[in-house]
């Protein structure tokens, strides 16, 4: 980007975090004996500050919880618990974000940016289910939860999983739900009902990571027009066999 024009490049990367903010989901996979943490988009895996990671919860089969540590590498971050959770729940804060009038995104909110023409916050959540038979804690952190209706390491790939949305806790109806956020992340699968429920069908053998994301408009915040949340909920289609 050396020989870019500075207005161009301004341009371009302005274009390029706003597609983040909007855009990016968070979810978890295994890699080499690891828990990583996914910032991305589909098949991308984009580099993130892991300082941005706001919490991460990890638990037994029962429930009970489990010490995790977050390892917060240069370019994203590895959930490390105690021993092998049966379920791991992590969050994102992308912070308070506001554009100018020449379209410059500045990471903070409206009331320290004069003449804010958006504003934003972003939080993304994910929740990822290991072992079967796993009892789900309460899960109030997590501000946007899709959350299985039965044991999805049961149900097998083609089959109808039943899930619930919550919002703040609270059935969320009309949400729009991603079946395989990872390898189609723009094919809507369903559309959840005014209880929050929906079924979405289990796409993969392997990894399926199952997506919402909602904006709410805020009223009366000084900072920040709108609040945006991502949630994900991933597990095994089939059992792993070496």
């Amino acid at each position: 980007m050396q020989n870019l024009k500075p207005a161009l490049l301004s341009l371009l990367l302005g274009l390029l975090f706003t597609g983040q903010v909007s855009a990016h989901g968070l979810w978890t996979e295994q890699r080499r004996g690891n828990i990583e943490v996914i910032y991305g988009h589909g098949a991308e895996d984009n580099a993130f500050k892991a300082q941005k990671i706001s919490g991460a919860w990890a638990y037994d089969v029962n429930g009970k919880m489990i010490p995790v540590t977050v390892q917060r590498l240069a370019d994203h971050a590895r959930l490390q618990p105690l021993k092998p959770p049966a379920v791991m729940a992590v969050a994102l804060d992308n912070g308070m974000w506001s554009q100018t009038a020449d379209k410059k995104w500045i990471n903070e909110g409206r009331s320290k940016v004069p003449g804010a023409i958006e504003s934003t916050q972003t939080f993304k959540y994910s929740l990822a289910i290991y072992q079967p038979g796993a009892k789900l804690p309460k899960l109030d952190q997590m501000k946007l939860l899709i959350l299985p209706e039965v044991d999805p390491l049961t149900v097998g790939p083609g089959k109808l999983l039943p899930v619930q949305v919550l919002l703040d806790g609270k059935p969320a109806a009309g949400v729009k739900l991603i079946g395989d956020y990872r390898s189609a992340p723009n094919t809507l699968s369903t559309e959840t009902d005014e209880d929050g429920r929906a079924q979405v069908v289990v796409r993969n053998e392997g990894l399926n990571v199952i997506s919402a994301q909602m904006e709410i408009v805020l009223k009366d915040n000084p900072d920040v027009a709108t609040r945006g949340v991502f949630s994900s909920l991933t597990f095994l289609g089939e059992p792993h066999h070496e």
